[in-house]
């Protein structure tokens, strides 16, 4: 099964009808391998989103009183959609922002999948009723949620957030990236496959502007959920608090993985590039600090640079490519800006650079780049480049490597790699982040995921990213039937 937009416009999924693309402005999306356009979606305004959200708000009622039950059997179905779809979904993926196919098959849906079953078996264990003291407490959906998602790994947000919310009782209003919203159009209908109510699950593209801060403020949202730079939530949660919304958010990292010195260095090694280079760098949660004790820094680095030209830069539809282009012409220039910035500042270039991939000039290509040297001073050290880009310092002591791996406005993920499981978790605990992977450890989805301090608030993934989406409600004096 393969699916193809080009030369298509992809009108507005609401209250269970396509929109028409006819007479309506568009934003048109295109691969960034080659620039070529891919398909189109209608630009969304704020007279869509209250057509999505009075969608969703009328659907509301009947869908919380749907049992948990019958939650469940749409979401196992909505499963089986995706699964068939996988070829389809991973081949949008690639056209419009650049996932290498391989990776697409495998992490851009396998992990969407993931994320349902795993918030499948948490909505299934879940209790909504339960005595405290001399209460009884009962959980209900929030309401009507506003899901913000993002380009870089879309359809694993958009399962989180949107299954989470219906599984709860909740109906959902989506404004994907405009970047990368095929796939978002692709999954409503898997939605309609399925046998979701009309209004339950609503689709409308666009900006920021355009489409996000009206959803954002509007009146019947109740919460709003949202995955991106930090900079967009810091505006998403000042716009959202005039109406004392609920507010999630997901925001960047520069996360450090720390590096003991009874490492093996050629496992600790492959795993920090796989963080840092798959998925092109694009990846919040990518380990794109390394803290190398001094006595392994010079080992380290020849590992790494080595291990480095694995991860040679190659067009994304080819089964073998691991390393595609940055999402777009933006992101591109994005990456080179702050690895020219990084060699102003005295970093040392290992590997790559800021120069165009040979034979890859008419995409968003970049070298992969390992910086040595990188100090606390430097910018590199503290902003999040989503690209494929390495800044490794040196330290003396576990305490000082400690310290280096916390001088972060963010606290979204870290990793450890020691031979001593105890010495590794130790110094785990005291790292100020939302998730630690020991030894190469990847994203757990049925594990809470989410950060501390500027990484935003909030959890995703299994119990915790289930119970998100609901509220608590204390009934004194009674009893559970």
């Amino acid at each position: 099964m393969m699916r193809s937009f080009a030369g298509t416009v992809v009108g507005h999924y609401i209250n269970g009808q396509w929109g028409s693309g006819q007479g309506r402005e568009v934003i048109e999306v295109h691969s960034p391998s080659d620039g070529r356009a891919v398909g189109a979606v209608v630009a969304g305004t704020a007279e869509d989103v209250n057509k999505a959200v009075d969608a969703a708000s009328s659907a509301f009622p009947a869908w919380a009183q749907t049992s948990p039950a019958e939650r469940i059997r749409l979401v196992e179905r909505l499963i089986i959609e995706i699964e068939r779809g996988r070829e389809a979904l991973a081949s949008v993926l690639t056209d419009e922002m650049g996932s290498p196919l391989a990776f697409a098959r495998a992490a851009q849906v396998g992990v969407a999948v993931a994320d349902l079953r795993e918030l499948v078996a948490a909505a299934r264990a879940h209790d909504s009723e339960w005595e405290v003291s001399n209460s009884l407490v009962i959980s209900e959906p929030v309401g009507v949620v506003a899901a913000i998602t993002p380009w870089n790994f879309p359809l694993h947000q958009i399962s989180l957030k949107v299954g989470a919310a219906l599984l709860a009782g909740c109906t959902v209003v989506l404004k994907p990236s405009e970047i990368a919203p095929l796939n978002a159009a692709m999954l409503a209908g898997m939605f309609e496959a399925a046998g979701f109510p009309p209004g339950v699950f609503n689709v409308v593209f666009g900006n920021g502007e355009s489409v996000g801060d009206p959803l954002v403020t509007h009146p019947k949202v109740d919460m709003v959920t949202f995955t991106g730079s930090r900079n967009v939530g810091e505006r998403i949660s000042i716009r959202a608090s005039a109406s004392i919304k609920r507010v999630t958010l997901e925001l960047g990292g520069k996360s450090a993985a720390v590096i003991l010195d009874d490492a093996h260095v050629g496992d600790s090694v492959s795993a920090v590039l796989r963080s840092a280079f798959a998925n092109t760098g694009q990846t919040c949660a990518a380990l794109t600090r390394v803290l190398v004790p001094s006595s392994l820094r010079d080992v380290w680095i020849k590992q790494a640079l080595d291990e480095s030209r694995k991860w040679t830069p190659g067009r994304p539809e080819e089964e073998s490519t691991i390393l595609g282009p940055l999402a777009s012409a933006q992101q591109l220039e994005r990456v080179r800006q702050h690895i020219r910035r990084a060699i102003q500042d005295g970093a040392e270039v290992v590997t790559g650079g800021a120069g165009m991939v040979t034979g890859l000039e008419d995409g968003a290509f970049v070298y992969p780049t390992i910086f040595n040297n990188v100090t606390p001073q430097m910018q590199l050290f503290h902003e999040e480049v989503f690209g494929p880009v390495l800044a490794i310092t040196s330290y003396e002591t576990i305490e000082e490597a400690v310290a280096l791996a916390n001088d972060s406005i963010y606290g979204l993920s870290g990793g450890v790699f020691s031979a001593d499981d105890a010495r590794a978790i130790d110094v785990a605990r005291q790292m100020r982040t939302g998730t630690v992977g020991i030894n190469g450890a990847g994203l757990d989805v049925g594990a809470p995921f989410g950060g501390y301090k500027q990484s935003g608030n909030g959890r995703e993934c299994g119990t915790l990213g289930f119970e998100e989406f609901l509220e608590t409600k204390s009934v004194m004096g009674a009893r559970k039937p």
